[in-house]
């Protein structure tokens, strides 16, 4: 069946030959053209069963959620992550990923999360001392280094217990070229064999076996705090709960580096972008300043919301306008209906969060940055979907909400970010997540009578 044949728009195969480049150099782009050009419901011109491009919150949220059980992960862009993580919780299918979610859910269980809040403190007060100590007195930051540093040290403690500190540089290089690695064959037009010598594979046998040596190194050290095989032995962090469970160390292996990489990569992202907006926007920014310094304690993951809901609106805005997982793809396991036309098994689906967030029908002035959005929002919107939605809405939301909110504010209450002169936002660059090209280097000024490292 061809996509014509259900009645969707959409570029020729022609059109497709022209962007190539474009599509290659800057999906982000080339996306938001087709979805203006053809609207909400986009088919592409590939044999076999239909490739179709959703923006209607309501066909999202079919696919991601009420009908999530007929929509699998069997698609180029998992199948890619896959090559690199191994089948982990986030590039796997049913049934494995039901087990997989099962044994990792106890880490990010509430009480859990809040008995590491002060893991991610420490993280994020560590790394800002490494980079903005008493001897700094302002200038130009690349702020997107420093989150990177702290999203790894923070996913090491918390879900390791364990001060990656000795393997950071490795695992920021390793991390990185894996995240190169996913985008490049996520993008390929004809699948490759894992066994072909070609520059791409050859350099993704030698980040695997980086990243084995890595991961072997944290399980032998977690493993000498104890050989017991219950998970009171280990404590009830990931990788404690993982080595209790029966799993072998190569499915280890794949749950460690799936949370490396997801876990620092969009958090980084996420905060990289937060503090550009804040700031281009003194206003805003003064406002997360001051809701910090009236906060009579430290701030927890969970009750944040309460707590400090200007700067959770702050986050959840920030993650509209760039949100780090930039498209999602699912297959179809069985005959669907979407968009209000039947659509055979094996049709792909793509739904950038990236496309939906910008809906004008569903976001005013949606270019805008108004965290006032979000400010006594009951639940998330159905056009709001950074961590996707439905039953594989990312287990890690919650650490990753309450991370971005701990940093803000241990950052801004000693220091004052601003935009350097003719400034000008950096390219978003949709890799694995949404990154700024070339980093983000803003001004960082120390705050007077700030605690500056």
């Amino acid at each position: 069946m061809r996509p014509t044949d259900i009645g969707v728009p959409g570029p020729t195969a022609l059109d497709m030959a022209r962007a190539f480049r474009s599509v290659r150099a800057d999906p982000l782009t080339f996306l938001g053209e087709v979805a203006a050009t053809y609207g909400d419901l986009v088919a592409f011109p590939v044999p076999g069963p239909p490739a179709l491009l959703l923006n209607d919150p309501a066909d999202v949220r079919r696919v991601l959620q009420t009908s999530a059980r007929s929509w699998g992960k069997q698609t180029v862009q998992y199948a890619a992550l896959a090559r690199v993580t191994g089948p982990g919780l986030l590039a796997s299918s049913e049934p494995s990923w039901i087990e997989h979610r099962r044994l990792a859910a106890p880490a990010f269980h509430h009480q859990r999360l809040d008995a590491v809040a002060g893991q991610v403190r420490a993280a994020a007060d560590a790394a800002i001392a490494a980079r903005l100590g008493p001897s700094f007195h302002g200038g130009l930051v690349d702020v997107a280094s420093l989150v990177h540093r702290i999203g790894l040290d923070a996913v090491g403690r918390a879900l390791f217990s364990a001060d990656l500190s000795d393997h950071a540089q490795r695992l920021l290089d390793a991390t990185s070229d894996a995240a190169g690695l996913v985008v490049r064959l996520g993008r390929s037009v004809l699948p490759t064999a894992s066994w072909a010598p070609t520059p791409t594979n050859v350099r993704l046998r030698s980040t695997r076996r980086r990243l084995d040596g890595i991961s072997a190194d944290l399980v032998d050290q977690r493993r000498r705090r104890g050989v017991a095989s219950d998970a009171d032995a280990y404590g009830d962090d990931l990788l404690g709960l993982l080595l209790a469970s029966g799993l072998s160390d190569a499915e280890i292996r794949d749950e460690l580096v799936t949370m490396v990489i997801a876990g620092h990569e969009t958090v980084a992202a996420g905060l990289a972008w937060t503090l550009m907006l804040l700031a281009e926007d003194q206003a805003a920014q003064d406002r997360v300043r001051a809701e910090v310094a009236a906060h009579p304690g430290p701030v927890s993951l969970l009750g944040h919301r309460e707590t400090m809901p200007w700067t959770r609106a702050v986050v959840d805005e920030s993650l509209r306008l760039f949100p780090p997982a930039w498209a999602l793809s699912r297959r179809a396991l069985e005959a669907d209906v979407i968009g209000g036309r039947e659509v055979p098994a094996g049709t792909l689906v793509i739904v950038s969060p990236w496309l939906v967030h910008r809906r004008a029908e569903s976001w005013p002035d949606p270019l805008a940055f108004r965290p006032e959005r979000f400010v006594g929002a009951g639940g998330a919107p159905p056009a709001y979907l950074p961590f996707g939605r439905g039953p594989r809405l990312c287990i890690g939301r919650e650490f990753a909400l309450g991370e971005m909110v701990v940093v803000l504010s241990r950052l801004l209450a000693s220091y004052r970010l601003e935009v350097p002169t003719g400034w000008r936002r950096p390219a978003a660059q949709a890799q694995v997540a949404v990154h700024p090209a070339g980093g983000m280097p803003l001004i960082v000024r120390p705050l007077a009578g700030g605690a500056h490292g």
